[in-house]
């Protein structure tokens, strides 16, 4: 999961909040991996409300959210990313590494943009699941 849903998921004036809500909520009781970087990255985004940012540490606490390090162990392929790809925050190339560490998992994201131009190490896209068009 990268951090765009789950921002929207809990902020109800963002624009992809319906959208995130109901796939989301499709899912039922499911354990979504996530990056450390990309936990970050939505605590970051939600700064405003501390009661967001609690229910981030919730939903990990929980075991809903399952945030995977892959900066310090992954590095070197997060480097290689970072350069093959210039618009590639580090919040994205973590999440590309963790698509390549499970393969059959698909990305909740919003960023239809950026995530069909990158490319896993085996040359494949990243199996999403974005709002339609």
């Amino acid at each position: 999961m990268d951090a765009g849903p789950l921002v929207a998921l809990l902020d109800s004036s963002d624009q992809w909040h319906r959208w995130s809500a109901g796939t989301l909520g499709a899912l039922g009781d499911v354990r979504l991996a996530t990056t450390e970087t990309a936990l970050a990255e939505a605590c970051h985004l939600l700064g405003f409300s501390r009661s967001a940012v609690l229910t981030v540490v919730h939903m990990v606490q929980a075991g809903v959210l399952v945030p995977f390090p892959t900066l310090s162990e992954d590095a070197g392929r997060i480097g290689v990313l970072l350069q093959k790809y210039p618009q590639m925050d580090l919040g994205d190339a973590t999440l590309v590494v963790l698509s390549e560490r499970i393969p059959r998992a698909r990305l909740i994201n919003v960023d239809r943009k950026d995530f069909s131009v990158y490319r896993r190490a085996d040359g494949t896209a990243v199996p999403s699941v974005m709002p339609p068009k």
